[in-house]
């Protein structure tokens, strides 16, 4: 909810606690334990963004972001924190909202060619060790010096088994290419294909600025991701994520401090981010999280705890809400202190402690100051909702698709250009061609 011109988050009998647009590329991070508000806090943020003119990207692993499509309800739970945070103001409302879906099955088909995601998003999707990832790196290379492009997954598939026949070929630019190793990777491309990642992978590619978005009354969109079904496979939520961020750090301008972000976009449960990725790959994610920033684009980690975001990324995060935590074991308590730890201490009550009694719905709130200084931590009630707190009915979902102006460009057939498949496909058939023909000179001459 806005209030000359920030954004409030939360109350209590003594202070309301603010976000400041001018600081809201500097990221954030919400925490807590599952059902303690994350979901409701991000959403709030969410709708206060869109209602400042900033577009949103959301990822829906629930399935409960979609009523931010559809109008509030002052049901008794929302008109009591109404009422008891004095909310003069509030109304209930709806919010300008497009679905998206890697499957398709749920919003626009989000696609992206494998040689625009890169090895390194896709090493990711397939588990690999760095040695294997070496082995990508070199298909990519190959493919870029030899002008062939790699679409979907069976221009891969045929890549790499091209690669391993004619492996001597390539062996003195580019180093050893070992069969179990490409072998390897085609087995795991077998797992992403049974995990329905295919879908993901293709033409018409996503053009990411299609996010950075207004409707007509100068609402920021709010781009939603229905992951319920993307989520049950963690390591490839995870990367599209990251794609997606990425994506969004190499398309936009630069623009330094902004009065307002470009867009805001919100990481749920990024621990599977984050989790056994080796060091390289941590070097690099931290250098797009500390530069994204001078591009307008804040970033939101929502996570359980604390410590599942890296070090070097938690010190860039500088608003911070966090909910409740349970502390039943010196392993929880360790958790909940070094979460304590990281707020600007208040006087008035001990962090830690609040930490463990914060009731659901209520949360330890600090942000930057109009100075960029971080704000005492605040013990407040988070505001509710102005839009609906649930899932939507399919037919609400349908209608909201088929209106938005991206549903021609995204949501037709498959495009399948001439790419590795086909190129390659050709090359084999001329070689086998001269094969034959020179057994036939063979045979001719021995005739």
């Amino acid at each position: 909810m806005l209030k000359d011109g920030k954004i409030l988050l939360g109350k209590n009998s003594k202070k309301e606690v603010y976000l400041y647009p001018s600081m809201a590329q500097r990221h954030g991070l919400i925490t807590g334990a599952s059902g303690t508000g994350k979901t409701i806090t991000s959403k709030v943020m969410a709708e206060s963004f869109s209602s400042l003119g900033v577009p949103v990207f959301m990822a829906d692993v629930k399935g409960d972001i979609a009523g931010t499509a559809v109008i509030g309800e002052m049901n008794e739970n929302i008109s009591k924190r109404v009422n008891d945070l004095k909310l003069n103001d509030f109304e209930v409302q709806e919010f300008p909202v497009r679905f998206f879906d890697v499957f398709g099955d749920k919003g626009h088909h989000i696609r992206a060619r494998i040689q625009d995601i890169g090895p390194d998003i896709l090493s990711m999707m397939l588990g690999l060790t760095e040695a294997q990832e070496g082995i990508l790196n070199i298909i990519f290379r190959i493919a870029e010096a030899e002008n062939i492009d790699i679409d979907d997954l069976k221009d891969l598939e045929k890549f790499l088994n091209y690669i391993s026949e004619h492996r001597k070929d390539y062996i003195s630019d580019y180093g050893n290419i070992t069969t179990q190793s490409v072998g390897v990777i085609l087995r795991s491309l077998n797992v992403l294909k049974n995990q329905g990642g295919e879908k993901f992978f293709g033409e018409p590619s996503f053009d990411v600025k299609d996010f950075v978005a207004k409707d007509v009354n100068g609402k920021g969109i709010i781009n939603i991701l229905d992951a319920v079904e993307l989520y049950k496979s963690p390591d490839l939520y995870a990367s599209v994520m990251l794609f997606l961020m990425t994506s969004l750090y190499n398309s936009m301008p630069e623009v330094g401090d902004v009065d307002v972000p470009k867009i805001v976009f919100f990481f749920d449960e990024s621990y599977f981010l984050f989790r056994e990725m080796p060091s390289y790959r941590l070097k690099q994610v931290d250098k797009i999280v500390r530069l994204i920033r001078s591009k307008g684009i804040g970033l939101y980690f929502i996570s359980h705890y604390t410590v599942d975001i890296p070090e070097t990324i938690l010190s860039q995060l500088s608003n911070r809400v966090q909910h409740n935590l349970k502390a039943y074991t010196p392993a929880d308590q360790k958790i909940a202190k070094s979460a304590a730890d990281a707020f600007r201490a208040n006087p008035s009550f001990k962090t830690y402690d609040a930490i463990l009694e914060l009731a659901t719905g209520e949360a330890l709130v600090s942000c930057l100051t109009e100075k960029g200084d971080p704000e005492v931590v605040e013990r407040v009630m988070i505001l509710p909702p102005q839009s609906r707190i649930g899932v939507i009915d399919d037919m609400t979902r349908t209608k909201i698709i088929n209106q938005s102006p991206l549903c021609e460009k995204y949501d037709g057939e498959v495009e399948d250009d001439e790419s590795a498949y086909e190129v390659l496909g050709k090359r084999l058939d001329e070689e086998k061609a001269e094969k034959e023909r020179i057994e036939q000179e063979k045979e001719q001459l021995w005739l």
